[in-house]
């Protein structure tokens, strides 16, 4: 398979080269810039970016973002980190503990991924920071040469809610591995993920399950993420080598999401990319498009968008239209290890009586190691129960969102995208008895996208 993005090589200032999609990037050492933030309380939406004024922002050494081409929202860009060159729309698979479970470092180039997300509460607890100092960062611990992500150790104050305890200074957590308590603190953040030597790195933020009921909670916590970027941007030590975002909080209130950006805004000359947060966590999915068709377009048109826990393969599509860039969730290996494979059908639930003769591939049209040795009478025997089954289905989902994420970005390279998004909705949709959503139709409908009509 060709890759997705080549390794970075230094480039003077306005010289062309050629990515692996086939168009010319242009290297800048300028920097990327901001929308320069409006006197009035409104955030207006980005502007377009020959209109968009320059305001510098400190970017580390290596780290460049070009907008390549648009279609309506939807962006087509290339992300230069440090160790990669990429290209987004980009879908992230994550490596909680410095690996995605069942794959080598190997396999992930082989499906084309480009950056992996790891997890800084766990790679703290284990192997801890002192280990990556000793090593050179989890890049040469798991032998991983591409770019590398890592979140703060925010979503445990959901994912381990019940082990952690909110304040001010931070998040109290007691330990899964031995029950002792550590506090988390934005410094103490810093100082994991500085150690583990990411090329992006996340600010530790005030987290909340969308689902939590009281609009307190929602306050104090917009507040205190905005307060803790501050400390954030002090406590990191290496913002040469590694691009801090900041993350907007508010839940699935579109006035605490506008307050919550706009202070990312004011110190936006420290953040080379931004991210929303706070999603995907069993929200409603008409509140869900309708707070990320509110806030996409009001980030900064000439940095890095990144939602965060999206990995539904409709969720990437309607966000890609909104106007977002990245995606990472662990739904595609996890539910790889439930026997589950990812089409453009849906999902087959490869344990189902229905696959005990069938003898076609997962998926026809596929490259993957799976479809190439595996039928799906072979998987049938073996999904949900043997670790082979496992690794041969994550290879599998995760080559299948590189696939769509690569076939995203010729569309909007084309100009195709909107018909893109029918075709690939009502295939979607095409075995379902009720057919297509409401809430997907009215998603894609924010943005003039009819899915409802006749394809080309």
């Amino acid at each position: 398979m060709a890759a997705a993005g080549t390794k970075r090589k230094a480039a003077s200032s306005g010289k062309k080269k050629k990515n692996d999609d086939g168009n010319d990037a242009i290297a800048s050492s300028s920097g990327d810039f901001t929308a320069k933030k409006k006197k009035n309380k409104e955030i207006k939406t980005s502007k377009t970016e020959e209109e968009e004024e320059e305001e510098p922002c400190n970017n580390p050494i290596g780290f460049q973002f070009k907008v390549l081409h648009t279609d309506g929202r939807a962006r087509y860009t290339n992300l230069t980190l440090p160790h990669y060159d990429c290209f987004t729309p980009m879908f992230m698979p994550v490596g909680t503990q410095g690996c995605v479970k069942g794959l080598t470092s190997a396999q992930l180039e082989e499906i084309e991924c480009q950056v992996i997300l790891g997890n800084t509460y766990h790679l703290g607890q284990r192997p801890g920071k002192d280990l990556f100092l000793e090593c050179g960062g989890l890049h040469k611990f798991m032998s991983w040469k591409r770019g590398l992500l890592t979140d703060s150790g925010g979503f445990q104050m959901v994912s381990l809610a019940d082990l952690s305890d909110v304040t001010e200074e931070g998040v109290m957590f007691q330990s899964p591995i031995d029950g002792k308590s550590e506090m988390l603190t934005p410094e103490k953040s810093m100082e994991i993920q500085n150690a583990i030597g990411a090329d992006i790195i996340m600010a530790l933020d005030d987290v909340v399950s969308s689902v939590k009921i009281s609009k307190e909670r929602f306050e104090e916590a917009t507040h205190r993420t905005t307060r803790w970027i501050d400390r954030c941007i002090k406590g990191h030590k290496r913002p040469k080598e590694q691009a801090l975002f900041g993350i907007v909080q508010g839940g699935l209130d579109d006035r605490l999401r506008d307050i919550s950006l706009e202070g990312l805004l004011k110190r936006s000359k420290d953040l080379p990319g931004f991210a929303i947060g706070g999603l995907a966590g069993g929200e409603g999915k008409e509140d869900f498009c309708r707070v990320l068709e509110n806030a996409l377009p009001k980030l900064p048109f000439n940095k890095p968008r990144y939602v965060m826990g999206i990995g539904y393969p409709i969720d990437i599509v309607i966000c890609t239209a909104f106007g977002g860039d990245m995606y990472d969730c662990v739904f595609p290996s996890r539910t790889a290890r439930f026997g589950n494979a990812l089409v453009p059908e849906g999902t087959l639930r490869l344990k189902q009586a229905q696959y005990k003769t069938d003898e076609r591939k997962v998926q026809d049209d596929c490259d993957c190691l799976c479809c190439s040795h595996y039928t799906r009478k072979d998987l049938n025997k073996i999904a949900g129960k043997e670790t082979e089954a496992s690794i041969v289905l994550t290879y599998h989902n995760l080559r299948y969102l590189m696939r769509l994420c690569k076939q995203m970005r010729e569309a909007i390279e084309k100009k195709a995208f909107k018909e893109f998004c029918i075709q690939f909705t009502k295939k979607l949709y095409s075995l379902e008895k009720d057919g297509i959503p409401e809430w997907v139709s009215n998603a894609f409908a924010k943005v003039d996208i009819n899915v409802l009509t006749e394809s080309k």
